[in-house]
This record gives structure tokens, sequence and C-alpha cells, in this order.
């Protein structure tokens, strides 16, 4: 079946134009990296699970904040990678400074035996449509543009 997420992506509009809260991956692998390295907040579920609740709970885990409001279904897409994805777009605000993030560990230096323990998300940011184009991962685009198009459908 291959790997699946689920994912939310909050937007909102500023002097009319809207803009995404995107995040950043914590951890070294990420560290020196932004542009093409953003996403929307997401997560891996299993077969069996219900992909809308796991992208609820993703968004949650990874911004600190509870989603909610009306969630628009968009069409899964598959990363670079394989992995498919699926998300919902909901209108909402919040202010990145205030994200508190979950954690992982990972083994830091490589091969050093110590572990470390890491943010899975070390910040998020509004970013303009143009900007956010910019910042996401190349393969999470097709959501930018399915986003932008329900906008302007209203």
């Amino acid at each position: 079946m291959g790997k699946q997420s689920a994912g939310l992506i909050m937007y909102r509009f500023r002097n009319g134009e809207p803009e995404l809260l995107l995040v950043h991956p914590g951890g070294p692998l990420w560290a020196r990296k932004d542009l093409g390295a953003w996403s929307i907040p997401k997560g891996e579920y299993l077969e069996g699970e219900d992909p809308f609740v796991v992208a609820r709970r993703e968004f949650a885990e990874e911004t600190g904040m509870t989603p909610g409001g009306e969630f628009r279904e968009l069409a899964e897409i598959r990363q670079a990678g394989g992995k498919r994805v699926k998300a919902w777009a909901f209108a909402g605000d919040c202010d990145p400074a205030c994200l508190t993030s979950n954690s992982f560990t990972m083994e830091w230096p490589p091969r050093s035996g110590r572990r470390a323990e890491f943010p899975e998300v070390d910040r998020a940011a509004w970013f303009g449509i143009a900007e956010a184009r910019e910042k996401i991962l190349p393969s999470q685009l097709p959501l930018v543009d399915q986003l932008v198009s329900l906008l302007r459908k209203g």
C-alpha cells in the first residue's frame, strides 16, 4: 500500500490576500534548509485509521493548537518519495510564535551512540501564496494549487 499521511492547511486572509500556515521540520537534518523544506502539518497513518482524525491529531501535535471550523477536503497527492498525502483546508488564525510541538529522539551526532531529543516542528510561519510556493516541499505544491483554486471559487 505504501506510506500515507494526512494533514491540515490553515489559511487566513490579510489585506484581501490568502496566507497559509506552514511548519518547518525540526532536528539537525533540516536546520539549515529553508526553501523547499516547509510542509503542511501532517503525519502518517495506518490502514484502517480515519485520515481526517489523524490530520486533526497531527496538526495539534505539531502546532499545539486545536483545529476547528469548516474543513474542506482536497484531492490526495503523491509526494516525490511515493507517500500519499490526504489534506483538508480550513480558515483560522494563530500566532506562530506560540507553537508547541511534540518531539522525537534520534542518535546525534551520527554514530556517536548519543541520543538527543528534537522538536518535530521547530517553527511555523504564515506565507502569502507566492512565498508559500517557494518554501513548501515541491511535491506538496499541488496542495497549494488546490487551495488557491478552492478559495477562488469561494
